[in-house]
């Protein structure tokens, strides 16, 4: 479990452990994950620690919002590194157990903006459309060894990220948080933020008895944004 400290991470270690998984938590100060040598140590770590591989759910990620002209390039190349190589490296290096494991889970934490866009968000809109054409190709090629994947796309969700967006556009554009907030969320048909909670009780059930079946596709949870 990648990007597993605070926000959406917390929540989905949380719920996993509630329910009786083990969970190998990682998160930035426990390895680099926009390198090769980062992803294969958590691979490796979580197999000395428990000597099998069930599921990976990958979750680590950043925002960072500017426009084409001014986004730079450093960002660009951070973001697809641990959105979308970070997930295809962590799917790599532990295939072979998650086959050994008779029926094993990839799960990646996409977002709607992996299948819509918002202007200013390049980067981030770029690897997530990445990151579920990937869990595409994956259940794939897992489904003659038992492996599933599926990516879990939820709106907005209620985190330190989404926070510190809503008090920017509010000071630059000189607005209330409120009003900010209601910009934000002007795509859902439902105005409000996801819960955390939410998004772990999805993963939950994906890697759960029934969950089996949802495999090479999104899974949307975004109040109705994707569907205008």
């Amino acid at each position: 479990m990648t990007g597993a400290k605070g926000g959406i991470g917390g929540a989905i270690v949380t719920r996993l452990e509630h329910d009786g998984w083990n969970v190998h938590a990682v998160d930035v100060a426990d390895a680099d994950l926009t390198t090769r040598e980062g992803n294969r140590a958590v691979v490796d770590a979580a197999l000395a620690r428990f000597g099998r591989l069930d599921a990976i759910v990958a979750n680590a990620g950043f925002q960072h919002v500017a426009p084409l002209r001014d986004f730079p390039e450093e960002r660009w190349d951070a973001l697809l590194a641990l959105m979308l190589t970070s997930p295809f490296l962590l799917a790599k290096y532990g295939w072979d157990a998650l086959s050994a494991s008779g029926e094993g889970r990839f799960v990646a934490i996409a977002s709607a903006h992996g299948l819509v866009a918002s202007p200013g968000k390049t980067g981030y809109v770029a690897a997530k459309h990445g990151v579920v054409g990937l869990v595409k190709s994956l259940a794939l090629e897992g489904a003659e060894h038992g492996i599933t994947a599926t990516a879990i796309c939820p709106g907005f969700v209620r985190t330190p990220l989404v926070t510190a967006q809503v008090e920017a556009i509010a000071q630059e554009a000189g607005i209330s948080e409120e009003r900010a907030l209601e910009e934000i969320l002007a795509p859902q048909a439902v105005k409000r933020l996801l819960e955390p909670e939410e998004v772990a009780g999805t993963v939950a059930f994906v890697l759960g008895e029934h969950g089996r079946a949802f495999s090479g596709v999104p899974l949307t949870m975004d109040l109705g944004w994707t569907a205008r």
